[in-house]
């Protein structure tokens, strides 16, 4: 079962979010905050698999818990997925430099956040092609980074910054396999060393070190 937490702070939304997952064969809630603070205290005592963390929210905001979740070694293994109704740049950037491993809208149909979920939980980064283009934007207008980041690709392949940026114009494992003429165990491969080389937690942080590095500029590889 993929255990979750449901970090908002209007408790009708929370009650629908735990109705949605709690359907779910393979889901089950095991708790509910209504304040940043709360989250961060809920994560440490049931250490889920996966929080879905509204942005707003009274005492501490969703990207301050997010960090606090990420960087607190006894929850590190715990999956963060940012909802909010604001489709807005500066929530996108700052999730992902916060340690989020997605991006969803608070209108996203439940079948698609049930699989944003599942996604998430199997170590995957949630990068929409288009989170990812304002993610590409955001980075041309900010690029100083905003806390601690691997700054170079030292020990990384040849092959593997090919990966990486592949990896950061969005594409999938099934993708890279076909652009690389690769099999996707291979690919997996690829990507599984690239995390540890860089020290990182999933795919839509590989996106940060890639920009952060200069590997990829809104222009292409450089």
């Amino acid at each position: 079962m993929i255990r979750v937490l449901i970090a908002d702070d209007q408790a009708l939304l929370r009650g629908s979010f735990r109705l949605l997952v709690d359907l779910a064969p393979d889901c089950t809630v095991v708790g509910e905050a209504g304040t940043g603070v709360e989250a961060v205290a809920l994560t440490g005592q049931h250490r889920p698999d996966v929080v879905l963390m509204d942005v707003r929210m009274p005492e501490m905001d969703g990207i301050e818990a997010t960090r606090r979740i990420c960087a607190d070694p006894a929850t590190a293994g715990t999956r963060v997925i940012i909802l909010t109704t604001f489709d807005l740049d500066e929530y996108v950037y700052g999730a992902l430099r916060a340690g989020a491993s997605g991006f969803l809208l608070k209108d996203t149909p439940p079948a698609d956040l049930l699989t944003a979920v599942r996604v998430v939980a199997a170590g995957e980064g949630l990068l929409a092609p288009t989170v990812t283009r304002r993610l590409i934007d955001e980075f041309a207008r900010r690029p100083e980074p905003a806390r601690p980041l691997p700054r170079d690709l030292d020990g990384v392949t040849e092959r593997e910054r090919e990966v990486l940026a592949l990896i950061a114009r969005g594409l999938s494992n099934a993708e890279l396999a076909t652009h690389l003429s690769l099999s996707q165990a291979t690919v997996k491969t690829h990507v599984g060393r690239l995390l540890t080389k860089l020290g990182v937690r999933d795919r839509a942080q590989l996106v940060i070190v890639a920009y952060e590095t200069g590997l990829v500029g809104p222009g292409g590889l450089r």
